[in-house]
């Protein structure tokens, strides 16, 4: 039996900026990745309960004509670092306010999609940077792990309660991502109050790699260490070594509850963009990882006040409208 699935607010506004784009419906489902009778039901919904009326139809043209008016009126140049932000991937609502945040300048993401698909249809590769929903992976149900218990492990029930406040820098998430057929995997870090991502290539899972990928990782972040949440793979049996050389508390969420780290659950669907599951992991350098989580550091989000997690994190400001991911610090 199949079930319906919500569409997710990235989703909305694609259709949106497509459907002013001009497409039809089936060419809208094929871009999103959604059937027709989806995007059927969407427009179903928001016709009002007398269906379609010449009024309407009347404003909503007047609606297109304005926002192709707004969209004339940006310069070449503007154009430009809406381009820029798009290509260093991030999304249409991410550039839009990051050039509201940084340069005053106001265009609606929806704008931005429209933009961005009438680049498509000239041969353009834009569309190329928007990011995909993955399905999501099946989840087990019950509390009962099902890969041995973990020596002297503490539960995330005793994990200090400022870490859910996440008033400060220095509390962690780790997980691991793994390859195709389960050759090779990342093991990543994201710290919570920031957003910031730390990921290290391991030939595979077994505790002593991972240990110490953690390690090359959070050394040099020593100082902005507290805690560390884990989920219960036995490739973090050795967490008591972790604490010690961190000097930093280590806890474990509760089997199957994804929920108790989210961060590092959608900090790992982010690095999927760059490194699907059909791809092997065994065969990535150390430098492609980095050069994905240099991305998703300097890319805005919504949660931060479309600031970046480099930002929050080392407590500087970058302008991203100047330049690529060779951005210039200020102070």
């Amino acid at each position: 039996m199949k079930h319906y699935k919500q569409l997710t607010r990235e989703q909305r506004y694609q259709i949106s900026g497509l459907k002013k784009a001009g497409l039809n419906q089936s060419q809208i489902a094929a871009e999103v990745g959604v059937h027709k009778s989806t995007i059927s039901r969407k427009f179903g919904r928001n016709q009002g309960r007398r269906g379609w009326r010449p009024r309407q139809a009347q404003e909503l043209r007047d609606e297109r004509r304005k926002r192709c008016v707004n969209a004339q009126r940006l310069s070449l140049l503007e154009w430009a670092e809406v381009e820029r932000l798009i290509r260093m991937d991030m999304s249409p609502e991410q550039a839009s306010c990051r050039l509201a945040l940084e340069c005053g300048l106001r265009i609606s993401h929806e704008t931005i999609y429209v933009h961005i698909y009438e680049d498509k249809r000239r041969g353009g590769s834009l569309w190329q940077h928007l990011r995909c929903q993955k399905p999501r992976r099946k989840r087990y149900t019950g509390d009962q792990e099902r890969r041995g218990a973990i020596k002297n492990r503490i539960g995330i029930d005793e994990r200090p309660g400022i870490v859910d406040q996440k008033s400060r820098i220095g509390d962690w998430e780790g997980d691991t991502v793994i390859g195709k057929n389960h050759r090779g995997a990342l093991i990543t870090l994201a710290e919570r109050k920031s957003r910031y991502i730390l990921a290290a290539q391991v030939p595979g899972k077994q505790a002593s790699g991972v240990t110490a990928a953690i390690m090359r990782l959070l050394r040099p972040h020593k100082d902005k260490c507290y805690t560390m949440t884990f989920d219960n793979g036995k490739e973090f049996a050795e967490h008591q070594t972790i604490a010690a050389k961190l000097d930093a508390d280590v806890y474990f969420a509760r089997p199957y509850r994804s929920w108790e780290r989210g961060l590092s659950e959608n900090s790992n669907g982010l690095l999927r963009q760059y490194s699907p599951k059909a791809m092997e992991l065994i065969e990535v350098t150390q430098e492609q990882v980095q050069w994905a989580v240099d991305r998703l550091n300097h890319r805005p989000r919504k949660v931060l006040g479309f600031r970046t997690p480099f930002e929050i994190f080392f407590g500087k400001t970058v302008r991203y409208t100047k330049s690529p991911l060779g951005v210039a610090l200020q102070n």
